[in-house]
């Protein structure tokens, strides 16, 4: 079993939860609801680690501000329900199911829609199953295909290493600029 440990510190005017286990580096996370997550080697001196969150301090706010501006437009607009958004997800799950039906032994994955938080798809190799976020369908058309043919590339590829990317790059080619795509504010809303 690995070492983990967790405290609160504050550092910076930023408070974090800081989690010691065998990583190489410090690595500094906000999480969805705002908070601050710090991992950090075991033998790394809480000092460092107090001027490595302080250092960024800035950034820190700034992501923080930035999370809770999306997450009111969010709020300000809310999802359409689980049958809107199938009618939104199916015909873009029909259009890429072609290029999958080898591997998917001609059997269409059954798709669901659930409220997501913190993603936007995931895909059950297993069940043959796409379960995609409600709150995708406030999204801009091409970041919707984009999730569809990356959990659709998952029943390829279970994981994220470069065979994975491949796949989605050459089905995608514009993939990342899709990809971007889900870190701006819902349709209709404008970015402060």
């Amino acid at each position: 079993m690995g070492l983990r440990q967790c405290s609160m510190r504050s550092a910076g005017g930023v408070e974090y939860e800081l989690t010691r286990k065998r990583v190489k580096n410090l690595n500094l996370r906000v999480r969805g609801d705002g908070s601050v997550a710090v991992s950090a080697p075991p033998r790394a001196p809480l000092a460092a680690v107090d001027a490595f969150v302080a250092g960024r301090a800035g950034w820190i706010a700034a992501a923080q501000a930035k999370m809770h501006r999306r997450q009111a437009a969010e709020a300000a607009q809310a999802a359409p329900g689980k049958k809107e958004c199938l009618a939104l997800f199916l015909p873009v799950s029909e259009r890429v199911f072609p290029l999958f039906e080898g591997v998917l032994g001609g059997q269409r994955p059954e798709l669901r829609v659930r409220d997501m938080r913190t993603r936007w798809g995931s895909c059950n190799v297993k069940e043959r199953r796409i379960t995609l976020a409600a709150r995708l369908a406030l999204m801009p058309p091409e970041a919707v295909e984009y999730v569809v043919v990356h959990e659709y590339c998952h029943f390829v590829h279970p994981d994220h290493q470069a065979g994975f990317w491949a796949l989605v790059a050459g089905i995608l080619p514009d993939y990342k600029a899709r990809r971007a795509l889900l870190k701006m504010p819902p349709q209709g809303d404008k970015a402060d």
